[in-house]
């Protein structure tokens, strides 16, 4: 996952959260369609922007475990 991705999944988590946190959201259903909900418009702004779409970013040559095992190696 590049710096691009990492930040729209942080971005939509954070937003994801005081979005419960305000509605005073408890149910797990609830939760979980607002989750989506903002998923949605995190997809939305990027598509508006002309940004990639996550799907389409290209995929790292390393995974985070194999950078992981090289640095603890090293």
């Amino acid at each position: 996952m590049e710096s691009t991705e990492l930040a729209a999944n942080l971005f939509g988590a954070t937003q994801t959260d005081e979005k419960l946190r305000r509605d005073r959201v408890t149910g797990k259903k609830e939760a979980g369609d607002i989750h989506f909900q903002v998923g949605q418009k995190v997809r939305e702004t990027i598509a508006d922007l002309g940004g990639v779409m996550p799907e389409d970013l290209p995929t790292p040559e390393k995974s985070i475990k194999q950078i992981i095992i090289k640095n603890l190696t090293n």
